[in-house]
């Protein structure tokens, strides 16, 4: 290969038209085949994010990416991430460091800021693989939105990269979508789309011979592959998109039997991630919900993780469901929060800054005798740490645990409860921290470490001490599932499932990488 990186990227006609794990699914073919390869995408919205191991703050889809691709991830793979924190502003990420919040019409005007970072990450980048697969944003061809784009077709340009249109075909027009994508687009930018494909058919692709013949004449563009929908294969997703179907999905597909998990579907609700390992569990039922009622449906509630904690609260709130929370932990339910979940379950939260909202102060759950406040210097890092409250379930979980922290709170014990870690590591050095907190008979606890479930003895412990509390005996837990194992064989059928309906050799040749 070159010195310099060939480039592949993947453009939308929408949103959720499957551009992440199109992308995902090359960076695990390309491996395959024997490439150098990573993910890239110059600005991403979300809030499921990462830490690298340098302690940088990236969005989740790029880590997916870099799992399937084999490599660590790295912020240079996404430069620039937006996390909002209400309906008109963000935080800022850029090379994994927050720069504060900005409205959206601050971020426009600040926008030309980013454009030599955006550069020198992904040249970064391409010096050091064979190929970078790249990821657009929403639609490709928004024209009101076009002067300001820096991650599709401004990208695709400062690449020189070759492009995929990717379209839905599932929510329909899908001749509308790719062919009206394409001719919105200038003649230069047309010559950079290589072919079409098309996403998420459910039924046989031999019964759309008709749809490729009427997408190619009109435009002169090959359709490179017709993927099938698939329900047998799990990625982790990143956008609220993917949640709201999730929890339309579920339907109260709790089993009289099961083991049944929910986790409250907060506003701002951040790194849902977190519990993606619970739906792999034989046995345990995972649901988000945002409605009071629910909650006695469940064995254990999880408050998860916020970009606005306060916020958030107060939603908890209004709606009724910090009262039916106490009421369920009352009657003897167990409750877990993660980092802003577990501010939420202390004394109060302040944010005497306006770190994250107006508001100022908000009265906690009072599940845990702490309070917390937020700071202006954000905590990203991933550690490794032993659980020191040995007087309850979580004393027999097997260390080191390893997870990551990303929040701006800090958080003062204020009364009897016990520490729950002791962080041993921080970043790859040696560090001596305690984290969390927890009543005596592990009933209620909250913890900072996100990713702390993917570990799969502490999980097992917790599902097994909740099977006991619940007196659901008969659920089984596996004693030989390994989360990590089970992710690296989604990204081989995912692989397996896109090269099967997709043209490989020809977007090779297109690339430049194979005769």
């Amino acid at each position: 290969m070159t010195d310099k990186a060939k480039s592949l990227m993947f453009l939308g006609t929408g949103s959720d038209v499957g551009k992440s794990v199109l992308a995902a699914a090359f960076c695990r073919i390309l491996k395959q085949d024997g490439f150098r390869v990573a993910p890239f995408k110059a600005q991403n919205m979300a809030l499921n994010s990462y830490i690298t191991p340098e302690g940088g703050e990236m969005g989740r889809a790029q880590v997916v990416q870099a799992e399937a691709a084999g490599i660590e991830p790295h912020v240079d793979m996404n430069p620039v991430l937006l996390k909002p924190t209400s309906q008109m502003g963000s935080q800022v990420i850029v090379k994994g460091k927050s720069i504060g919040n900005l409205s959206a019409r601050d971020y426009y005007e600040y926008k030309t800021n980013l454009v030599p970072i955006v550069r020198e990450c992904f040249e970064r980048l391409s010096s050091q693989y064979d190929v970078i697969v790249l990821e657009g944003a929403g639609s490709a061809v928004e024209l009101n939105l076009k002067e300001h784009d820096l991650v599709n077709l401004s990208m695709a340009e400062m690449a020189d990269a070759r492009c995929i249109l990717v379209g839905d075909i599932d929510r329909g027009g899908i001749f509308a979508a790719l062919l009206g994508s394409y001719m919105l687009m200038t003649p230069r930018e047309q010559e950079r789309i290589m072919g079409f494909m098309v996403n998420k058919l459910r039924g046989d692709p031999q019964l759309f011979t008709s749809g490729i013949e009427i997408l190619e004449s009109r435009s002169s563009r090959p359709v490179l592959g017709v993927i099938p929908h698939f329900n047998h294969i799990a990625l982790q997703e990143e956008d609220s998109v993917a949640l709201q179907r999730r929890m339309q999905q579920a339907v109260k597909k709790v089993s009289e039997n099961g083991l049944a998990i929910g986790v409250v579907r907060l506003p701002f609700i951040s790194n849902y991630t977190d519990f993606d390992c619970f739906e792999q569990e034989a046995g345990v039922d995972l649901i988000y919900f945002d409605r009071p009622a629910e909650v006695f449906h469940f064995d254990a509630v999880i408050l998860p993780g916020s970009k606005n904690t306060l916020e958030d609260l107060d939603f908890l709130k209004k709606s009724g469901l910090s009262d039916a929370i106490l009421a369920f932990y009352k009657g003897g339910g167990t409750v877990v929060g993660l980092c802003g979940g577990y501010q939420m379950m202390g004394l109060c939260v302040q944010d005497p800054h306006g770190v994250e909202s107006g508001l100022r102060e908000v009265t906690g759950l009072g599940l845990l005798e702490m309070e917390t406040e937020m700071y202006l210097e954000k905590i990203t890092s991933q550690i490794e740490a032993l659980p020191v409250a040995t007087d309850c379930w979580m004393g027999s979980a097997q260390g080191p645990l390893s997870g990551y922290e990303i929040h701006m709170g800090r958080s003062v014990s204020r009364g009897a409860a016990q520490p729950l870690f002791h962080i041993t590591r921080r970043d790859g050095r040696e560090a001596d921290f305690l984290d969390g907190l927890t009543q005596p008979d592990g009933r209620v606890w909250g913890t900072y470490i996100h990713g702390i479930f993917d570990n799969d003895d502490f999980r097992r412990k917790f599902i097994e001490e909740v099977r006991r509390r619940s007196g659901k005996t008969t659920v089984a837990v596996s004693a030989n599932f390994s989360y990590r194992r089970w992710k690296e064989t989604q990204y081989d059928l995912l692989a397996e499932h896109v090269r099967k309906y997709t043209d490989i050799n020809r977007i090779y040749r297109e690339l430049g990488i194979r005769e």
